[in-house]
């Protein structure tokens, strides 16, 4: 039940002795401010990794062609590896169980896109209507390549929302035809990629397309594709490296030769994020354990002080006809006031100082700072618990005191 006369008792204490309320009150909110700020910067180096993945399926291969740097079976080094259309009927056959999306690709840059007086440069990209889940793109208007598309050699287009923007404005650039080097294609659909503005100034047209335009014969420039999701993360990593040597055996490469086919998988990257973030939140805690220990140890140690500097008084009180239980409710309730209105106010300058600092880290790769709400309030009752409770130790001490013993304490 609430008691008015208890609080403005409190209130009164707490007005008197603002020397100790206000040091009580400041190593709590420090422990809860650092907490805060600790698990806020740690957040934001896991959404900056997160971010450098998120133009890709984390499921993605990529399989690059290059030069040889090594003689092998009688062929010189500085021989260029071509990729043909064999190559994406061997690859798909050798892992047919282990590829859940493929697409050959053909890339040209810088081609001139023209609408109504508007153009600009952009890399065009012929590919199945399997690439898009390699990129984490989604359809926003309309559709993407199909496979009949793919069999006609159409002359259409997905183009990002950028090159939407750069070319149309704010008009829709559905069912519009835009001019790449001179040649009119046809807008089927429009895409955002959460990788961000450069992955959205891409246009995509069928394979078959850019192949008869921009290639002699069958060539085509490299593959990309996502692994089994039932594989784990080291199976992945051994598809990928049989991927590769299968592919230098094809090409006829020395095994120990890295330059001529290179095979990418996130898989590895996605590996070696999760060990990193595992360490760095195990870091994460141990610092923001040891910030709520030292907050825990600071208010024990003050609130000792709080109760041996007020013995006297509670003499005073006992000898009035105070009882123990009073004495001890008395110093609990202020314990308790104190820490959780100074665990809230570290709180709140905690989350404040995230949001207005946020954008400046940036620069140090920090992105959007932030902790969840759960985590501070849980550490903020941990010290009102602790408060709580060295509260109460020196509170009953000081209760058990005799009148006369606590009057005569100097």
């Amino acid at each position: 039940m609430f008691d008015l006369d208890r609080w403005q008792e409190i209130f009164q204490t707490l007005s008197k002795n603002k020397l100790r309320t206000i040091l009580a009150g400041v190593t709590i909110a420090f422990a809860v401010l650092l907490f805060t700020l600790l698990f806020g910067i740690g957040n934001g180096l896991k959404n900056t990794f997160e971010k450098q993945f998120a133009g890709d399926s984390q499921l993605s291969v990529y399989i690059r062609s290059g030069s040889t740097t090594k003689p092998y079976k009688g062929l010189q080094s500085g021989r260029k590896i071509q990729f043909r259309n064999d190559d994406t009927k061997f690859i798909n056959e050798q892992f047919e169980d282990e590829i859940q999306f493929f697409s050959p690709n053909v890339e040209r840059y810088n081609v001139r896109a023209v609408f109504e007086g508007e153009q600009n440069n952009y890399t065009v990209r012929g590919v199945y209507p399997d690439y898009l889940p390699l990129e984490s793109a989604v359809i926003q208007d309309g559709r993407f390549i199909s496979f009949l598309d793919l069999k006609r050699k159409s002359k259409v287009i997905a183009i990002g929302r950028l090159v939407e923007k750069d070319l149309f404005g704010t008009k829709s650039a559905l069912n519009k035809n835009i001019s790449l080097d001179g040649i009119s294609y046809k807008v089927i659909g429009v895409f955002n990629d959460p990788g961000g503005d450069g992955d959205e100034r891409f246009i995509y047209t069928p394979f078959t397309t850019a192949q008869s335009m921009y290639r002699t014969n069958d060539e085509l420039d490299r593959f990309g594709l996502t692994y089994n999701p039932t594989l784990n993360v080291d199976k992945a990593l051994a598809f990928s490296s049989l991927l590769t040597k299968v592919l230098q055996q094809k090409h006829n490469v020395d095994p120990r030769d890295q330059a001529a086919i290179r095979v990418q998988n996130y898989a590895e990257g996605a590996k070696n994020v999760q060990q990193f973030m595992m360490v760095l939140n195990i870091i994460i805690l141990f610092i923001g354990i040891g910030t709520l220990v030292a907050g825990i140890i600071g208010i024990s140690n003050i609130m000792v002080y709080i109760v041996k500097e007020r013995t006297k008084e509670l003499g005073i009180r006992k000898a009035i006809g105070a009882t123990p239980s009073a004495i001890i409710g008395m110093i609990m309730t202020e314990s308790i006031f104190v820490t959780a209105v100074a665990g809230y106010s570290g709180l709140l300058i905690g989350v404040l100082t995230l949001k207005l600092i946020g954008k400046s880290l940036e620069e140090y790769f920090i992105l959007n700072p932030s902790v969840e709400t759960y985590v501070v309030v849980g550490a903020t009752i941990i010290l009102i618990i602790a408060g709580t409770i060295a509260g109460y130790i020196p509170a009953k001490r000081a209760a058990q005191i005799k009148p006369i013993v606590a009057l005569n304490d100097e």
